[in-house]
């Protein structure tokens, strides 16, 4: 921010501070009875209408020993004053609303599947809890800008080391390895993660454009480079080939779950996984905690079971 801008901020905030102080001697008829509202002295009071009057360039009140009187451009100024200070009061008090009450546009962004999954729910029930709201849901598998984009909280997977925006955990997810039950039967087990180097791989690139896996062994991180048989960038495709026999892929334990839960995939690998990774809602640091994202990140909080550890 400039020196510039500071000043002509300070400058707009004082003339203000003067007006509400004419206001209030012209409501009171005197610079005493005004300072003793206003819990100023009688000479700061005295001030601040100087000092509007020689901006406006026009007297604006006439001063006796006995009485103050508005002058014809008092008169007319203190209409135009009443009116100022009115909307700038409307709009504090609806912006301190917007702090207190949840209302008006929220977007929120997610990766897709999970978005798809569990974000969309959880965004159906917040809708119909304040109704006030107005929400948008933009799902995409990229790191989406919550302030060039005008988006008021996201949902990310991951370690988070962009210190612009602030975090709060939800959840966290395992890294599987998955295949179909058949294509192990056919190809042999998986004991240790040097065995993928003899298996048809499915690499799904939202962990890194390159097929280079990474495991927990003895409590050190390992990596083994592989050639994928088949890539993506779609978990769902991804999985569906696993399904269909054509060989290993890494998810997160969440897009896995419904055909883990059918028996289709079965983890490979589990003692080797790494840590798992945090699920968390995001906002700019730059910007104060509205009602919305606080009531949503409450609502994920009781509502929402994310953990699929």
């Amino acid at each position: 921010m400039t020196q510039d801008y500071c000043r002509f901020c300070n400058g707009e905030m004082d003339r203000l501070d003067a007006m509400h102080v004419f206001v209030t001697v012209a409501d009171l008829r005197g610079f005493a009875p005004a300072a003793r509202r206003l819990h100023l002295s009688p000479s700061a009071v005295t001030r601040q209408v100087a000092a509007l009057e020689e901006h406006l360039g026009a007297r604006l009140l006439q001063r006796t020993t006995r009485s103050v009187t508005l002058t014809d451009a008092g008169a007319r100024y203190l209409v135009r004053a009443r009116r100022i200070l009115a909307d700038v009061g409307e709009a504090e008090e609806t912006a301190q609303a917007e702090r207190t009450v949840p209302r008006g546009r929220f977007v929120v962004s997610a990766p897709y599947v999970f978005g798809r999954l569990h974000v969309a729910p959880l965004m159906g029930a917040f809708l119909l809890r304040y109704p006030e709201v107005r929400g948008e849901l933009v799902l995409a598998d990229r790191m989406v800008n919550l302030v060039e984009e005008g988006v008021d909280a996201g949902v990310r997977i991951g370690l988070l080391d962009d210190a612009s925006y602030v975090a709060r955990a939800v959840g966290s997810t395992r890294r599987v390895v998955v295949a179909s039950p058949g294509y192990l039967e056919t190809h042999g087990r998986l004991r240790r993660p040097d065995d993928l180097l003899r298996h048809d791989i499915i690499h799904f690139t939202a962990f890194s454009a390159t097929a280079e896996w990474r495991f927990a062994v003895g409590g050190e991180e390992s990596r083994v480079s592989l050639s994928p048989k088949y890539t993506t960038n779609s978990a769902d495709a991804a999985l569906a080939h696993a399904e269909a026999g054509g060989g290993v892929t890494m998810v997160l334990a969440y897009q896995a779950a419904a055909a883990l839960r059918s028996g289709r995939l079965v983890v490979a690998l589990a003692k080797y996984e790494p840590p798992p990774l945090p699920i968390q809602i995001v906002y700019p640091s730059t910007r104060l905690l509205s009602a919305k994202v606080r009531a949503f990140l409450d609502l994920a909080r009781t509502s929402c079971d994310w953990r699929f550890e």
